[in-house]
């Protein structure tokens, strides 16, 4: 059974609270992973893009375009820096493009 505080929270707390708990950080960290690449690549790479997967620290994002992979390829510690930051906190260390 849940303990129950007597205190007044805010929702936002109450939630954090609720995630700390039931250890769903995890969890909440690769659906905002995978909504912040969708955000920030746009619809040009999101077309090319089969699957985004978050694994301890590392990203693995599937392309179905070898060019579009190669192209990335050369930008992964810019791409890396913007996702971090798009989330807020450092999640991602590397970037695995296939």
């Amino acid at each position: 059974m849940a303990k129950r505080n007597n205190e007044n929270l805010s929702i936002g707390d109450a939630l954090k609270e609720f995630v700390e708990t039931n250890k769903l950080e995890k969890g909440l960290n690769k659906i905002n992973v995978a909504d912040a690449w969708k955000k920030l690549m746009g619809n040009g790479v999101n077309n090319y893009t089969l699957s985004v997967n978050l694994e301890r620290e590392t990203l693995y994002v599937q392309l179905s375009s070898s060019v579009l992979r190669e192209e990335l390829s050369y930008g992964k510690e810019k791409i890396i820096n913007m996702l971090n930051e798009e989330l807020g906190k450092i999640i991602i260390k590397k970037l695995i493009l296939r």
